[in-house]
């Protein structure tokens, strides 16, 4: 069976598990805002890229407040064309976000453009290696070789304990993440 098939297999069954996680630790997303701020280490000055959680996501709004009281400017992705790189942009905390072409919450186009230093990550599952496997689009992979090749930007996916799947197929399109932040732990894959 080639990848990609064995992805589709393994997201569908991520996501029944994802949303089984989310129904059973309504606190998972205070306890991954706590474990991030405790372990990751960034700038004090860093622009963080969130995300607004869709379905079943963990849900990074408490990590977002919690940053944007210590003073950090925070972004949201925005999808500009289908097969290129996420587009990042400043999200004041008034800003209504835009509804993007796949139904999810993301950056107006009016808003001012930047380029993250931290950009925390959904995921239907991640791996020991720091693998993660998305939704299919590619957008996440695309857009960290695009910021990676500009210089220093971490990777932290978001998630809940259970979404761990001891090795996920991957090929030389997918980027590893630099940490996964989950309710339970901290991992690094540095």
């Amino acid at each position: 069976m080639d990848i990609a098939k064995q992805k589709d297999i393994l997201r569908r069954e991520a996501r029944e598990r994802r949303a089984a996680l989310n129904a059973a630790a309504p606190d998972a997303a205070w306890r991954v805002a706590e474990n991030f701020l405790a372990k990751i280490p960034f700038e004090k000055n860093s622009i963080i890229a969130g995300y607004i959680a869709a379905h079943d996501e963990l849900d990074p709004a408490e990590l977002i407040a919690a940053l944007r009281a210590r003073g950090h400017a925070i972004a949201l992705p925005r999808v500009a064309a289908k097969r290129a790189p996420l587009e990042f942009h400043r999200w004041e905390k008034n800003a209504s976000a835009a509804k993007g072409a796949h139904g999810v919450l993301e950056a107006a186009p009016r808003w001012p453009p930047v380029k993250p230093d931290v950009l925390l990550v959904p995921l239907a599952a991640f791996d020991d290696e720091g693998y993660r496997l998305g939704y299919g689009g590619g957008y996440y992979d695309r857009s960290l070789l695009a910021l990676r090749a500009m210089g220093p930007v971490l990777a932290v996916g978001l998630a809940y304990d259970g979404q761990r799947i001891a090795d996920l197929p991957h090929d030389d399109r997918d980027e590893k993440l630099d940490w996964v932040v989950t309710e339970k732990c901290v991992r690094t894959f540095a």
